[in-house]
């Protein structure tokens, strides 16, 4: 007789009647959310009225239920939901970005992956439901402050410890003791400090992801990548995310949109003893620092002539 499979972790949290301890969502007609966990017996105050959890617990998820003269549709929060809302320790990785590392650093199940940064938690719940239980999320923090909330945060996600994570407090650089590692993302202040260690950890082939929010720290890590020499030319872009206003025939853009949040780049990692092809592409005057050449005396002093191009 075959066993069946056990679900991965948390995702009998994702359907089903709700239970105690589940994560629901109010929202109002205005587009107003409160998050809420379901405890039996206990009550949800608003300025409004009174929820009795029990008027929840046990039915599905999708319902209307009010409060006073309000409505309130009551669904469990998307992952994207939760991190917005979660406790916050520092600055979340926005939903769009931690979608790109996902997709663009090809995170695998099973993939073993370590994790420079883990902030409030909000890329490590990707990261984890991207590797599954069989893989593995090795996470480094600084602050161990910053590390407890993280914990909390995924822990509350996930309805308890996940498998596959583990967190360490400390610097990467002085930490890192995993080899032949998949992926390594690093959402830090310098990333480029850690390219000796990440170099070492990964495997021929893995990939190196940094998100960073600046120009300055983009140039930086992108010009450290190619002069260690054990990497392939990095890779740099953002992601802006607009939402559509959609109303009969008024179709436009919203007012609002989800803009820089930060820069990422990627770079996968030679084997040993190989070195980067040359690059092609030369670049742009002055790209790094050089003076541009001056024109020509008789260029430089010629009128201007509107008619020519």
């Amino acid at each position: 007789m075959t066993t069946p499979p056990t679900a991965p972790t948390g995702a009998d949290r994702r359907r089903g009647p709700l239970r105690p301890g589940d994560q629901v969502q109010l929202t109002d007609p205005k587009g107003k959310m409160h998050t809420i966990t379901l405890v039996e017996g206990a009550a949800f105050h608003t300025h409004r009225g009174v929820l009795q959890h029990d008027d929840l617990l046990g039915g599905p998820e999708g319902t209307v239920v009010r409060i006073g003269s309000t409505d309130y549709l009551a669904l469990r929060p998307l992952l994207s939901d939760f991190v917005l809302s979660m406790p916050r320790g520092a600055q979340v990785v926005y939903p769009k970005d931690a979608g790109q590392v996902v997709q663009m650093a090809d995170v695998f199940p099973g993939a073993r992956v370590v994790e420079a940064g883990v902030g409030s938690g909000a890329l490590s719940m990707s990261l984890l439901r991207a590797v599954g239980d069989t893989g593995r999320l090795s996470s480094y923090e600084r602050r161990p402050d910053f590390a407890e909330i993280a914990k909390a945060n995924v822990e509350r996600f996930f309805g308890g410890p996940h498998p596959a994570w583990s967190v360490t407090v400390g610097d990467l650089q002085d930490a890192l003791v995993e080899t032949d590692v998949d992926r390594v993302v690093l959402d830090m202040l310098a990333p480029w400090e850690t390219l000796d260690a990440v170099s070492r950890a990964l495997r021929p082939g893995g990939l190196v992801c940094a998100y960073v929010a600046t120009t300055t720290q983009l140039s930086t890590t992108v010009e450290a990548l190619r002069a260690h020499g054990t990497f392939t030319e990095p890779q740099s872009w953002e992601s802006m995310v607009r939402g559509w206003h959609v109303e009969g025939l008024a179709v436009r853009p919203e007012h609002r949109m989800v803009g820089h949040t930060g820069f990422l780049c990627t770079s996968r990692r030679l084997a040993d003893g190989v070195e980067p092809p040359l690059r092609r592409r030369r670049p742009s005057k002055g790209a790094y620092g050089e003076p541009a050449a001056e024109a020509p005396p008789a260029e430089r002093d010629a009128p201007f002539r509107p008619d020519l191009p």
